[in-house]
């Protein structure tokens, strides 16, 4: 009954009243400042210093991180609350929470206290903000194979490459990169030999080249990166030389729950959009809500956005309960909670008619917003396999499935 996880109670999803404090702090803040705005961010793709500003002084970008390091505290939850309620309205706007903490993970989990100090504070209080420089134009899934070099020099690292896709890295000022230092040992220990490093903007060598023009998440921008003989010193890098692809992974399993939550907040906005819409649109004399087709589809809807929603906030719970089982259900969350939205906001285009084209009755957006968290973060086909390569390695360490049996199967 309750495989894999031990007991019925870890199925719970606990949220406090304080949760629910927070989600009202942070809708009552979306509604004010950023519904009245959002059509005019997502036709201009830009998003105003001074609405990022506002962001930053209700202290949003320090949502999950310690005060110690000039943060609000709170938890996975919490974040994942944050990310619902703003993608409700303007999902582009979440991205820079998903990309701050893209860069501050790795250092929290591996780096310094001295790195902690120095770059945590200013994103915690938006002041700065960060990117993760992972994916290549020879790479995406296959984080294994990136080909950006970094060879030591004295005390210094010289970075040679290229990134793609970045996101936030337009307005970034703190970048975590990874780079091969070392070639892998062998095919099957492949992931072996890549290394962190903390790159700052201003460093000589270092640009951001191009943008490109998203079709969704509009807002923020996704960029290339050229690394020409970017030198940074041997204290700017994170944990242990060769084992930044474990980083990474570590990284993606905590992250991933923010990109369900995301999906979710989706659904959420155009479901909503699509529930007002049919109580209001008439035919044939009546309100189409009047039309078992349509009631149908409501209650099809919302079925899926509480089954996403849940499974998002157990991924979320179980992170803030530091249980292993976390990893495997964060990458279910992710992947489920993606498909889920998008067939939430097809339907919700579908109820709304002809009208659920146009770009000004903003339920459109959403279908192109939705298919980004399908691709970032893992692609959904490689989050299947993560999902159960994570849960075959729990169920080895608890002895539930024999050693020779895992390695067959993985």
């Amino acid at each position: 009954m309750v495989f894999p996880l031990d007991s019925i109670q870890d199925f719970s999803v606990v949220l406090t009243p304080e949760h629910e404090m927070f989600r009202k702090a942070v809708r009552e803040f979306v509604e004010r400042e950023v519904a009245p705005r959002a059509m005019e961010i997502e036709e201009k793709d830009e998003v105003p210093r001074d609405l990022l500003k506002k962001i930053a002084e209700q202290g949003f970008f320090g949502i999950g991180i310690p005060e110690k390091y000039g943060g609000q505290g709170g938890d996975h939850r919490m974040a994942a609350i944050m990310s619902e309620e703003f993608c409700r309205v303007l999902p582009g706007l979440s991205v820079y929470f998903g990309t701050n903490e893209l860069f501050i993970t790795p250092i929290m989990l591996f780096g310094s206290e001295e790195q902690r100090q120095k770059y945590i504070p200013p994103i915690a209080k938006g002041e700065k903000f960060g990117a993760f420089a992972v994916t290549e134009p020879c790479c995406g899934s296959d984080v294994a194979g990136i080909q950006t070099r970094a060879e030591k020099v004295g005390n210094k690292w010289v970075i040679n490459g290229r990134k793609a896709f970045i996101s936030s890295s337009d307005i970034a000022d703190y970048f975590i990169v990874l780079a091969r230092t070392y070639p892998p040992p062998d095919k099957k220990l492949r992931y072996l030999g890549l290394t962190f490093f903390i790159v700052e903007r201003d460093t000589p060598g270092f640009k951001v080249e191009q943008c490109y023009h998203k079709m969704g998440l509009h807002g923020d921008h996704a960029c290339e990166l050229v690394f020409e003989n970017v030198e940074v010193p041997d204290e700017n890098r994170v944990g242990e030389e060769g084992m930044g692809f474990l980083y990474a992974m570590e990284t993606f399993d905590r992250t991933r729950i923010g990109v369900a939550a995301q999906a979710v907040g989706m659904a959420q906005g155009a479901f909503e959009k699509a529930f007002q819409y049919v109580h209001q649109r008439q035919a044939f004399g009546v309100p189409i809500a009047y039309f078992q087709a349509i009631q149908f589809s409501l209650v099809e809807m919302m079925a899926k956005i509480f089954t996403a929603r849940l499974l998002t906030y157990l991924a979320a719970k179980l992170a803030d309960e530091n249980r292993k089982e976390f990893t495997f259900v964060a990458s279910l969350a992710k992947f489920y909670a993606t498909e889920v939205a998008e067939e939430v906001i097809s339907e919700a285009i579908n109820l709304h008619g002809g009208v659920g084209v146009i770009r000004e009755t903003g339920v459109e957006r959403f279908l192109r917003d939705v298919k980004i968290t399908q691709i970032y973060e893992g692609a959904n086909n490689i989050q299947k396999l993560v999902a159960y390569r994570q849960l075959i390695r729990i169920l080895r360490e608890k002895g539930q499935i024999p050693e020779e049996v895992a390695k067959l199967v993985t």
